[in-house]
């Protein structure tokens, strides 16, 4: 999977956020709510996270609308398997990553565990 860039993944939060279809000029005013940014440039960040597969597409009128192509965490445990994939010891890398948890998320990941058949 290709990354994301600093304003991708801005605009992938808005769109995982609002978890429903929107224009570039919704995603404009959320994200004027806190900087300063052209509606051209949100539109050509939406049409490349579209043709990168992050965002799907379709019509309202005239105008496009866009939606996360995937919810948040489907996209995280991507990376996160991206990273075990790319890892020359597996075991070393999950052992690394289970002592950097909270005991409250070790907790949910027994139980998550305890769970898988």
């Amino acid at each position: 999977m290709r990354g994301l860039g600093q304003l991708e993944a801005t605009v992938m939060g808005v769109m995982w956020e609002v978890r429903e279809p929107v224009t570039v000029r919704a995603v404009v005013e959320r994200l004027q709510q806190s900087r300063e940014i052209a509606y051209t440039t949100v539109m050509t960040v939406m049409d490349n996270l579209h043709s990168k597969g992050f965002l799907t597409r379709g019509r309202a009128g005239r105008a496009y609308v866009y939606q996360a192509a995937r919810p948040r965490e489907e996209h995280e445990a991507e990376l996160m398997e991206e990273v075990l994939a790319g890892s020359a010891d597996r075991s070393a890398t999950l052992l690394h990553f289970v002592e950097k948890i909270t005991p409250d998320e070790l907790a949910q990941l027994r139980a998550l565990l305890a769970d898988k058949p």
